[in-house]
């Protein structure tokens, strides 16, 4: 008996249920980053190399390069702002208080909502045939696409089709920031005669940053990996990172394995540090917020 006691305390039982998620990310995430990496750097021979990551400076793959960068960073930068102004109008502007967990469900939702189905759903309302789009031509005569300029199939129409999950995603991530906001630190300013504009300046935007700059990163990053929804709203037409490499794996461009290694090494390398300055800059909430 003594035994049995000694040997349930010597295993450590409490680790079994963590185990599936470290067999998953070892098989899909940690093995196949390995593998990347490591035939970013190796030759048709087999040996170490640098030609393929010198095989990125060409003109087609520093554009796709460029064109994912400006689609990540006015995606990011557009969700953190307009989810920024709904969790705070939701969590300190008075909105009545039943309006909080739909929004919340909602956002749960809609920042997993992605690929072939969210591409369909713009086209279906805002392509060309799109029910809005008809309905704008139709009823009042607006072309839309001639009167604004907008073009669903462009960057800009990814920017806007990608603002669906980014929005939401920005909403999740800073309302527990905006809940940690101490009410005494408002009365503290509004005593010592601050104004509200003052105390957003001085002492709320200040312990925010970090959050916010760190959410920035996080989107940055959802973006900048983001394929399905790319290829699905435009296909190869758009020239971003992830659409060059996922040509590179059907075998229609480039034409050579190290380069593509190369290609996905480059964008784990930048959402890599994108995603590092989100833990940082969390971590550094977190003390804030204690």
């Amino acid at each position: 008996m003594s035994q049995t006691l000694s040997l349930s305390r010597r295993l450590p039982t409490q680790w079994l249920g963590v185990v599936p998620f470290f067999l998953f990310a070892l098989l899909f995430l940690i093995l196949p980053a390995l593998s990347i990496v490591l035939g970013a750097f190796r030759g048709p021979d087999g040996g170490f190399t640098l030609a393929n990551i010198v095989g990125l400076n060409t003109p087609t793959i520093r554009a796709a390069y460029w064109v994912s960068i400006y689609v990540s960073f006015w995606s990011a930068l557009l969700g953190c702002l307009i989810g920024f102004a709904m969790a705070a109008a939701t969590v300190l502007g008075g909105l009545p208080r039943f309006i909080r967990s739909p929004l919340l469900t909602f956002s749960g939702v809609a920042s997993n909502f992605a690929g072939l189905p969210l591409a369909f759903a713009f086209i279906a309302t805002i392509g060309p045939a799109g029910l809005i789009t008809v309905w704008l031509r139709t009823e009042f005569g607006v072309n839309l696409r001639a009167a604004t300029g907008f073009n669903l199939f462009s960057t800009t129409g990814l920017i806007a089709t990608y603002m669906f999950f980014q929005v939401p995603l920005m909403i999740l991530i800073i309302t527990p920031a905006l809940d940690a906001l101490r009410r005494e630190w408002r009365e503290a300013a509004e005593i010592l005669g601050a104004t509200g504009a003052q105390y957003w300046r001085m002492v709320a935007f200040p312990i925010l940053l970090p959050s916010l700059l760190g959410t920035f990163a996080l989107l940055f990053a959802n973006s900048f990996g983001a394929v399905a929804t790319a290829f699905a709203l435009a296909g190869p037409q758009l020239n971003i990172a992830p659409i060059l490499l996922f040509s590179q794996i059907r075998g229609d461009v480039l034409g050579s394995p190290g380069l593509g290694y190369a290609l996905a090494f480059g964008m784990i390398v930048i959402t890599g540090l994108a995603n590092a300055l989100y833990l940082w800059l969390r971590a550094r909430t977190e003390r804030w917020q204690k």
